[in-house]
């Protein structure tokens, strides 16, 4: 790709939503203004590879934006009714800036839409995301995600519902940490291909500081940021030069980024100080135990467990069980752990959990079931959505069956 075409996609990433938002208070229709800037980034594509990328490639997309919708407007025969308008907005005349980008995260969480739906749209207009890595996201399928968006931009258009003022985040606030940690977590591991899209991860530490800065102080929304900051700051550890994964174990901890853990855990210790714990404070919490510990075998499990007892009850997912039968492990043992995962986890129908498998076979490894363990890794590898992850356990799978021979 050349450094035009990675520009375009930076940019997209970055101002997609925001310039939709800018059009929108214009337009007063969500289509129209999509429309016109996805016909934006279109000519920066056919353009920017032979004139160069702009100085602001922001400010370019958006007076290019307004462009392409004067003329859908003249098109339609409604010139004298909008094209006015938005010729000498000067609104749209501005650089975007955060309360843009938080009105349309606003939108998109309206209480009118479903939760699913709330959440694809933001990740479509405030991350940049593809149907596809939104269907990942959701843990849905791509024609359904499309779907999905469709309904929902038809029913914000049906309904007339326009761009809220930002002080209405705090009435909304559950749904936009929802979809922050979404845009997050697909840039932490990534639909397919690398492991993780740095872009897509930094975008959700970004928004994570505009929620905290428009939410007074709000614990939760502290929470979300020092666990992502937390995250962010590992990465340079977790991914090898040639893209690998890198376990936590394993992981150079001098390669963790101080200043961002520092920042994490004065947030995490204002959040204690609050003493109204909310599921991602605690998350939080957990993540700042293992940053505290110099390595691996001094971490507190023991912290992390009672966290993670306080967490389940509040967030009864099967990542949460699954991760807490991982400190059980290092608390009580890789046998007691194993129990409680089978427990927790007993066989039904339904598509298997990758990470539930990686588990099960590193407790079987440990219990020196190597055989047993090595299938897991293999069978953990078919399911996993992600190539780095995928290549990670078919390592794991061969490490076993190596070491099992060694010991022979």
């Amino acid at each position: 790709m050349s450094d035009a075409l990675a520009a375009v996609h930076r940019a997209f990433r970055s101002e997609y939503g925001r310039t939709v938002a800018i059009l929108m208070r214009t337009l007063d229709d969500l289509d129209a203004a999509e429309d016109a800037v996805q016909d934006a980034f279109v000519a920066a594509a056919d353009t920017w590879p032979s004139q160069g990328v702009p100085p602001s490639p922001q400010a370019w997309i958006v007076t290019t934006a307004r462009r392409r919708a004067i003329d859908r407007i003249r098109r339609t025969q409604t010139e004298q009714r909008y094209a006015p308008r938005i010729a000498h907005d000067p609104v749209v005349e501005r650089d975007a800036n955060d309360d843009d980008e938080l009105r349309m995260i606003l939108l998109c969480a309206h209480p009118s839409l479903s939760p699913e739906s709330q959440v694809a749209l933001t990740l479509r207009f405030v991350g940049g995301l593809t149907a596809a890595e939104i269907a990942r996201a959701l843990g849905s399928t791509e024609a359904t995600t499309s779907q999905r968006l469709s309904r929902a931009k038809r029913k914000i258009k049906d309904a007339r519902i326009g761009l809220p003022e930002p002080e209405r985040v705090q009435d909304r606030l559950g749904v936009v940490l929802a979809v922050v940690y979404a845009i997050y977590n697909e840039g932490y591991v990534t639909t397919s291909g690398q492991l993780s899209r740095f872009d897509l991860s930094q975008e959700g530490v970004r928004l994570a500081r505009l929620v905290v800065a428009h939410t007074r102080g709000q614990v939760e929304a502290k929470g979300l940021l020092a666990l992502l900051l937390l995250l962010q700051a590992r990465r340079p550890a977790r991914i090898a030069g040639d893209g690998s994964l890198v376990p936590l174990p394993e992981q150079d901890r001098a390669r963790w980024q101080r200043d961002m853990i520092d920042e994490g855990q004065a947030l995490v210790r204002e959040c204690l100080a609050a003493n109204r714990p909310g599921p991602y404070q605690l998350q939080a919490a957990i993540q700042a135990v293992h940053c505290d510990a110099a390595s691996d075998a001094e971490t507190d499990w023991r912290q992390i467990l009672a966290l993670y007892d306080m967490l389940l009850p509040m967030v009864p997912t099967t990542a949460v069980r699954t991760a807490r039968v991982v400190a059980l492990s290092h608390v009580a043992g890789p046998q007691a752990a194993l129990a409680e995962l089978d427990a927790d986890s007993p066989d039904q129908a339904g598509p298997p959990d990758q990470y539930v498998l990686a588990v099960r076979a590193d407790l079987l490894e440990r219990l020196g079931r190597v055989e047993e363990a090595q299938a897991l890794f293999l069978r953990a590898a078919d399911v996993a959505a992600n190539d780095a992850e995928r290549r990670h356990l078919r390592r794991r799978a061969a490490r076993v069956e190596r070491d099992g021979a060694d010991s022979d």
